[in-house]
Formats: C-alpha cells, sequence, structure tokens
C-alpha cells in the first residue's frame, strides 16, 4: 500500500511540475511574442512619422523657394490687388501653414529655426531689404539654419 500511494503521489508530482513547467514556458513565449509585436508596432510608427516629416520638409521647401521667388520678384512699389500681390498673398499662406505644420511633427529647435526663416523671408517679401542688402544675403543664415537643424532632427 506504501508502494502504491508512493507511486501515485510521484506521479503526481510529475503532472504538476511538468504543468508548471508549461505553464511557464507559454507565459515566457506569449511575453517574448508580444515583446516582439510591440516592437515591430514601434518600428512600424517611427517609419511613418519619419516619412510623414520628410514630406512636410519637402513641402516647406518648396513653398519656401516660392516665397524667395517672390521676394526676388518684388516690385519696388506696391498695392493690394495689383498682379504680383494675389498670387503672392497665396504663396506667403502656404508657406505660414507649412511653417505652423513644422511646429506640430518637429521638435522645438527645428521650429525656432523654421520660424526664424518664415520671418525674415516674410519681412523681405511684404516690407522689402534694407538699402544695399539682397534676398540672399538676408535668408542664407536662417535658411541654412533651419535646413541643419531639419537635418539633425531626422
Amino acid at each position: 500500500m506504501a508502494g502504491e500511494a508512493w507511486a501515485t503521489l510521484t506521479s503526481l508530482g510529475g503532472v504538476a511540475l511538468g504543468g508548471g513547467l508549461s505553464f511557464l514556458v507559454q507565459r515566457t513565449t506569449q511575453q517574448t511574442a508580444a515583446r516582439l509585436e510591440q516592437s515591430k508596432q514601434e518600428s512600424v510608427r517611427t517609419e511613418a512619422r519619419r516619412a510623414e516629416r520628410l514630406a512636410l520638409l519637402e513641402r516647406f521647401i518648396t513653398v519656401a523657394a516660392d516665397a524667395e521667388r517672390c521676394a526676388f520678384s518684388r516690385p519696388p512699389e506696391w498695392v493690394e490687388g495689383d498682379e504680383w500681390h494675389a498670387p503672392t498673398q497665396a504663396v506667403m499662406n502656404r508657406f505660414w501653414v507649412e511653417e505652423r505644420m513644422i511646429r506640430v511633427l518637429f521638435p522645438g529647435p527645428v521650429h525656432d529655426a523654421a520660424r526664424a526663416y518664415f520671418l525674415v523671408l516674410n519681412g523681405a517679401v511684404w516690407q522689402g531689404l534694407p538699402e544695399g542688402r539682397t534676398v540672399g544675403e538676408v535668408i542664407e543664415e536662417p535658411h541654412l539654419k533651419f535646413l541643419d537643424a531639419a537635418r539633425s532632427a531626422l
């Protein structure tokens, strides 16, 4: 009788130990799979954010180039409603929107550089330039600072 009890207890202990080990292996496997899935999702999210930032940078640089052309073609005297004003106003409105989007998607230093670039170019378009200065001279430094800040944020 004692031998049968030992056999039963040993068998029961083996089943309990096997079940416990099986539970631990399944739990570890589930945790590993969950971490891997989370890592994949984070990687996809990071890549999507990077692509979104690159698209915004392309739009910002494109509209900034349009704004630069407006500054270069600024007549010495203009009034609202003339043929230079209407398309320039549309370009500068798009430029302002893209500058705001930089604030949404990029860190503060990138937005600060974009804002400085926008303000200098906006001034060159609407108020003109100080005597003896060219558009290129006025916008070069803020333009390069913006590009450097954007590159470091990517």
